[in-house]
């Protein structure tokens, strides 16, 4: 790889790190800590409930982030169905709690961006050239020493939360979108649907692989980034 290339893709997943790391975090501590209200507390027993990522890093997970610099994922957290005081209902909302967060999180992160920009607007064309490869002007001595990074990392919260968030809707078990449709679905079906779970994993590899899907994925994200922050 040619060194310049190298280097913006090590900066790339630099500044994407934080936000991911925290994404994915809060993303299985929601699921934890909503399982715990509804009456199980095998996340919190577990010591899940918690924001160092240390506790919640899956290796394949880290290594999809690596490749895609977009999207990731952490070990889930531990959840006994049988401990919730009603377990169709109970786990649709234990699932819907992760992609939720994400949610909260890419539309706060947006708001703060907004504000960075309206501080200083010429961080604007510097991230339009990050984005696309270009090299960074020197910054030193220079206000945008602290309001680059600060909104380039914002912005990289907002992109990273829309995809985890779109990413984990997919109706497809494991994912949190296949067992909110499980929840939703009559007893007889859901049984029936959530047996493809033991192969669902191999399904969304598939899919990452797809050129269609991720066209289609990212075409998705964008609109939706765009729309957050413009």
């Amino acid at each position: 790889m040619d060194p310049s290339k190298l280097s913006h893709t090590l900066q790339q997943i630099a500044i994407a790190a934080p936000p991911v790391l925290f994404a994915i975090t809060t993303h299985e501590v929601a699921h934890g800590y909503v399982a715990n209200l509804l009456g199980d507390p095998t996340a919190k027993d577990a010591g899940r409930l918690t924001l160092n990522p240390l506790k919640h890093l899956d290796p394949i997970g880290l290594l999809v982030f690596v490749v895609t610099r977009i999207i990731g994922w952490a070990k889930p957290v531990p959840i006994n169905p049988f401990n919730l005081r009603n377990p169709k209902r109970d786990m649709m909302i234990v699932a819907a709690a992760g992609p939720f967060t994400n949610a909260v999180l890419a539309v706060v992160s947006a708001l703060l961006f907004r504000l960075m920009i309206h501080i200083d607007p010429r961080v604007i064309p510097l991230i339009s050239g990050f984005l696309r490869g270009l090299p960074l002007p020197s910054l030193q001595g220079s206000t945008l020493m602290i309001t680059f990074p600060l909104a380039l990392i914002l912005g990289m919260s907002v992109m990273i939360n829309v995809a985890l968030c779109i990413f984990n809707l997919i109706p497809i078990p494991p994912l949190d979108g296949g067992r909110i449709v499980t929840g939703l679905l009559p007893r007889n079906l859901a049984y029936h649907y959530a047996k493809v779970e033991p192969f669902g994993i191999i399904v969304v590899v598939l899919l990452l692989l797809s050129d269609t899907f991720n066209h289609a994925f990212s075409h998705t994200i964008w609109r939706i980034v765009f729309t957050l922050i413009s």
